[in-house]
């Protein structure tokens, strides 16, 4: 047995002491889930953020992403992922009432969009923050290119309690203060990053697109063709995440360091403040044009893309970087899972009870500091699984040795069923063990991962995406329209639609500042 091994194991027995396993109850978890605004026709939806859903810069729940057609909804930290199922399907009941013929589009590769559809940045108000919100949206329109910003995903967010924390660290012989609760956030990113290509492979669902979202550019990969206009990758999991979504050759080379928060938050901060000839002619406040908030590789913090991000809750005008800095890591954000088109919310409890057994299981696994090499290697591992991730016979890199993409899921999954017994011993139940079977099921018939499933269903019926996904929008809709109100009633979303609006009106009532005041002085306060 490995040394990683005898180490997991005892860290594995220490969680299960009774003590320990009771803190597992109060695991909190949140999703963000994006969707296009389409019309019946599959079509985008060009008009405005419905006010009947309230503001979208304050809105507790219901926001916009880049676009005022990308809808974005936001649950709060819950202890059990029924719960934000529920959450979710009364934000979606809700805003269904409220988006007349509208539907809400069930996958991550936007719908049918023609190259000269001006897709409509999103808008918040007159104010100064919503004003930044716009040009930080108009800058990634003119760094990326608008179609990009359209692919939808989920984002998991996922936080252990503090008590968790206190009796860990006491373990190992340390206080639990910011600094080493974030390091031990910090060693399971680590891992989660080593190990990253196993989300595109369980829960990639995209492995087609309207070839109207290529027709702007050139692409290398070898796309075949279904129905009039979808491209595929034969063995394709999740074209979201490849070079064709979510990448910037930009930010290839910024060498973000994930070892402790202080390396984090100052490679971060340096890629903010670090100006690139490649963005130079884009006007960044010059004679009053916001073309962009600043001409470096990074506008803001949210730029960068990582399939996980280490959080801390920041407040008004914070920046994230100091928000951590002051406070540490307090929760995980991850960002690398597809829109499940299967589920009428995008996921499903089970995908939630697997992130909560893989996330411990990082945590608990040793974790080496993260070098080039290995950066490199869980990018190019990332990639491959991206693009052909189930193709038979696939080798991944494992430390430098080449390993079968099955034989390493298998035994990683061995480790996996048994951090899965104690969070099951914890809350009584069978659910967590019950995922890691039917998950682990996909890794040896490639075919029943939500990517294959997609496919087969598109060839089988020689079918488009659009066709698929309208088929899904309208299903869906009716669905949810047939179901009552579980956790947040049709009342509760009424008034925060209403308080959203009258606190967006006090920050437009409230400013004195010029926009280009504003923004010097935003970008002034940041810590060196």
């Amino acid at each position: 047995m490995s040394i990683f091994n005898t180490q997991f194991e005892k860290r594995l027995s220490f969680v299960d002491t009774a003590a320990v396993k009771a803190t597992l109850m109060d695991i909190r978890r949140g999703v963000e889930r994006e969707t296009l605004r389409v019309n019946g026709n599959g079509s985008l939806a060009m008009g405005a953020h419905p006010k009947a859903l309230g503001s979208s810069l304050t809105h507790d729940w219901i926001t916009t992403d880049f676009s005022e057609s990308l809808l974005e909804f936001i649950t709060p930290p819950e202890q059990r992922a029924s719960t934000t199922i529920e959450q979710l399907i009364d934000i979606h009941k809700f805003t269904y009432e409220n988006i007349g013929e509208e539907y809400l589009w069930p996958m991550s590769m936007p719908c049918f969009i023609d190259a000269s559809t001006e897709i409509p940045i999103a808008r918040y108000g007159s104010s100064n923050v919503a004003k930044m919100k716009e040009v930080y949206r108009r800058g990634l329109h003119n760094r990326y290119g608008s179609m990009m910003q359209v692919i939808s995903g989920v984002h998991f967010n996922f936080s252990l309690p503090d008590r968790f924390w206190q009796l860990w660290c006491e373990h190992q012989g340390q206080q639990a203060d910011k600094h080493t609760i974030s390091s031990q956030y910090f060693s399971l990113v680590r891992n989660f990053k080593r190990l990253a290509w196993v989300i595109p492979y369980l829960f990639g669902a995209s492995p087609a697109l309207c070839s109207s979202f290529i027709s702007h550019r050139e692409v290398k990969h070898p796309f075949q063709k279904v129905g009039k206009g979808t491209l595929y990758l034969p063995y394709g999991t999740s074209l979201r995440m490849s070079d064709l979504g979510y990448t910037s050759s930009a930010q290839s080379d910024l060498r973000i360091c994930y070892n402790d928060l202080s390396s984090y938050v100052s490679t971060l901060r340096r890629a903010i403040n670090l100006p690139t000839k490649q963005y130079e002619s884009i006007p960044a406040g010059e004679g009053g044009q916001w073309q962009q908030l600043n001409k470096n590789v990074l506008q803001i913090e949210n730029e960068l893309y990582s399939p996980i991000r280490p959080k801390q809750v920041a407040r008004s005008l914070e920046k994230p970087t100091d928000a951590l800095e002051d406070r540490g890591v307090s929760y995980l954000e991850i960002r690398s899972l597809d829109v499940n088109p299967f589920s009428p919310v995008g996921i499903q409890a089970e995908q939630m009870d697997f992130l909560d057994v893989f996330l411990l299981y990082c945590l608990l696994m040793p974790s080496a500091d993260y070098s080039d090499e290995l950066h490199q290697e869980s990018q190019q591992n990332f990639v491959d699984v991206v693009l052909k991730g189930r193709e038979p016979g696939l080798h991944l890199l494992n430390e430098g040795a080449p390993v079968a993409l099955q034989d390493w899921a298998s035994n990683m999954f061995k480790d996996l069923a048994m951090v899965a017994d104690v969070l099951d011993a914890a809350q009584e139940t069978k659910r967590y063990s019950t995922a890691i079977v039917n998950e682990l099921a996909k890794v040896h018939q490639s075919e029943t991962t939500p990517s294959g499933k997609w496919l087969d269903t598109l060839l089988d019926n020689q079918i488009d995406n659009s066709i698929l996904g309208m088929e899904l929008a309208k299903e869906y809709k009716q669905f949810i329209a047939g179901l009552d109100y579980r956790n947040v009633q049709k009342s509760d979303f009424e008034a925060q639609a209403v308080s959203s609006l009258e606190a967006q009106a006090e920050i437009e009532a409230a400013d004195v500042l010029s926009f280009d005041k504003f923004i010097e002085g935003y970008f002034k306060a940041a810590k060196s």
